[in-house]
């Protein structure tokens, strides 16, 4: 058995029609779906990319692994899934991006070599990389290991960066006559958002780490199972996609932004107010902006589709459905304007809820195919289910996160969580320091149950949504005094209390271990009297270490 994990970045949980996108329809996402089961309420654990990965690689919280921000390194010694994975015999590959930062300065100390076969995988979060590539490559796409850049100039791409000149710039003089002077257009300015890519389709990101995946499974050990992590480079910035896909969708394909102007009123909680007075923020506010954006967007993820349909049409005639589980998830989603904000970082349900569709082609899985599951789930959750789907013994000793497959084969009556939980660091963010908030504390939590999101920001108030009477998540009440809300405040600050307390797990001692008595070794004995004492505890007669008789 093996699986296939694709994980798309920066995809909204509601851009798929079987999430119930009227306009964009994905029949080979919801394919799968039909095939498999969708969780309805998935929750990243934190809505940036390098926290919200290293999470899903550790199956751990983020307070736990301590990748708090882009660009943060997972310390040397955090286990991941792929060296998790590694041990049981599964080969665990990379295609596409991870977001991991390697802890350069921890492999100095304990002397590792980075590049060395222990150093490559602590780089890559315990992956071997096979096609390595995080996507952002503004100016230094030419770096040797990018093989996208090369892949590119040898099909006449000429260009220092083709990433940037060809597969995320717009072509020369635009398809709408709105310049002729033979100049480039970035994809990183919105303007251009609505132009071609510079790119024939068949060569830019998307189609390209897709064939990548393919080649991987084409060429793969039979012997061996093995995790393909497929982690696709879009939909996220920059917003620019080649032909024919930038000109499908338009004004009458948009979702209405989700947005209202009570909530930047008077008691606006002042976090979420600096985070929507950002640049970006305010470039989005515009209708204009996101008439050029959103189609761009969209096409991003129907080339997805388009793609994914032909990977799983050429599994199937390989006979690949039938031996492996294939997950479609994301990182986290994209504001794109709603609620008055851009990009992500804040916890409302377009920025932190991501989709999650998992086909297990078990017959154990087979009374849940075709059908919904809305109760909370984390994507911590998908390092043990894959561990556990490999018939791994539990490790609740070192994941947090909980595994998926008694949901996935419908086991009735399966006690589950009352929380979600995500977190946020925005001290490395320009909003921390036009507040005057100090590094260390600029801290979000968001926990929700079934009906409320509550989010602890420390410092100031909480924020507070009734996602029953609210959906759309307008109107913060968390600065509301009734006994109701007074109550449910109360209710929430306790559960994040605990949860803040609770036993952060220690990654290799198992939790038998740590039970009352199993810390006395056989003859290593505090507080006993006598022999009598002894007797009395144990129920069993003392014996000296050198194995003499006690009496």
């Amino acid at each position: 058995m093996n699986v296939l994990w694709i994980m798309a970045d920066q995809l909204r949980w509601d851009y798929l029609s079987c999430a119930g996108h009227p306009h964009l329809h994905t029949p080979n996402i919801d394919a799968l779906a039909d095939k498999g089961l969708r969780f309805t309420n998935a929750y990243g654990q934190s809505p940036l990319c390098g926290p919200s990965r290293m999470s899903a690689y550790t199956g751990r919280y983020v307070r736990s692994h301590g990748a708090t921000y882009n660009r943060v390194p997972l310390r040397v010694g955090e286990r991941t899934l792929g060296d998790l994975l590694r041990e049981q015999g599964v080969d665990p590959v990379l295609v596409g991006k991870t977001c991991m930062v390697a802890d350069i300065e921890g492999m100095a100390r304990v002397g590792i070599d980075p590049g060395s076969t222990i150093g490559v995988g602590l780089s890559e979060c315990g992956f071997r990389p096979f096609e390595r590539d995080d996507g952002l490559h503004p100016s230094d796409g030419n770096r040797p290991q990018l093989n996208y850049n090369d892949y590119l100039r040898d099909l006449g791409y000429s260009s220092d960066n083709p990433w940037q000149d060809f597969a995320n710039s717009a072509k020369v003089g635009g398809d709408d006559g709105r310049w002729d002077d033979g100049e480039l257009r970035s994809g990183w300015l919105l303007a251009y958002a609505d132009q071609p890519a510079n790119i024939a389709e068949e060569h830019s990101e998307t189609p390209y780490m897709i064939r990548r995946a393919q080649e991987f499974m084409a060429t793969a050990d039979p012997d061996q199972p093995w995790l393909c992590h497929l982690s696709l480079i879009k939909p996220h910035w920059p917003y620019i996609v080649p032909a024919p896909y930038h000109g499908m969708y338009g004004a009458n394909d948009l979702l209405p932004v989700n947005r209202d102007l009570a909530e930047r009123e008077a008691g606006a909680h002042p976090v979420y107010e600096a985070f929507t007075k950002t640049h970006m923020s305010r470039t989005f506010w515009s209708d204009e902006v996101r008439a050029r954006v959103l189609p761009a967007y969209m096409g991003l993820i129907k080339q997805i589709d388009d793609h994914l349909g032909r990977l799983f049409a050429w599994m199937e005639a390989q006979g690949r459905m039938q031996d492996t589980m294939i997950v479609f998830s994301a990182d986290h989603g994209d504001y794109l304007g709603d609620h008055w904000m851009a990009d992500k970082e804040l916890f409302h349900d377009c920025s932190t809820k991501m989709p999650l569709i998992i086909y297990d082609p078990r017959r154990a899985a087979d009374t849940t195919r075709g059908t919904t599951d809305d109760r909370l789930v984390e994507c911590i959750d998908l390092a043990p289910t894959f561990q556990a789907f490999f018939g791994g013994e539990p490790l609740d000793h070192h994941f947090e996160g909980r595994s998926l497959l008694p949901l996935l084969e419908g086991r009735p009556e399966f006690a589950w969580r009352q929380y979600a939980v995500s977190e946020m660091d925005y001290g490395m963010r320009e909003v921390a320091h036009d507040m005057g908030v100090d590094v260390d504390q600029a801290r979000l939590t968001m926990i929700r149950d079934a009906r409320w999101k509550y989010v602890h920001a420390l410092g100031f108030r909480p924020m507070l949504f009734d996602l029953q009477a609210d959906p759309d998540e307008r109107m913060d009440l968390g600065g509301q005094t009734s006994a109701t809300i007074t109550a449910v405040l109360a209710r929430f600050s306790q559960a994040h209390q605990a949860w803040a307390a609770s036993y952060t797990r220690t990654t290799y001692t198992r939790d038998q271990t740590l039970r009352r008595g199993d810390s006395e070794s056989e003859h290593v004995l505090i507080g006993y009297w006598d022999e009598a004492d002894f007797e009395a505890v144990h129920g069993k007669p003392f014996e000296h270490p050198d194995g003499r008789d006690s009496g």
